[in-house]
């Protein structure tokens, strides 16, 4: 199993409640549904206001690292990850679990 993690930083200036980064953040919450290769799927926005938090976190589950690509590939998912490129970065860690 790949625990696939990614944290969202919002660029310079903008603010999670812009139509656009609200827009962001609905396409990922309505991953779960439609990419069949998730075993697990959460994600939302950080509670706390620290300088070295980020902004937004997904935390998913999958079987291997095909299955891992096979979501990195989905049309929902890189749909969603592209509205993201517009206003934010992030990180990621795949963690064998």
């Amino acid at each position: 199993m790949i625990r696939h993690l990614v944290l969202f930083k919002l660029d310079e200036g903008v603010a999670k409640d812009e139509p656009r980064v609200l827009a962001a953040a609905k396409a990922f919450e309505e991953l779960g549904a439609l990419i069949p290769e998730l075993r697990e799927w959460e994600c939302g926005w950080n509670t706390t206001e620290r300088d070295i938090a980020y902004d937004y976190a997904i935390n998913s589950l999958v079987e291997d690292r095909t299955t891992l690509q096979a979501y990195l590939t989905h049309p929902a998912h890189q749909a969603a990850a592209g509205q993201w490129r517009e206003f934010a970065t992030w990180v990621i860690a795949d963690i064998e679990v």
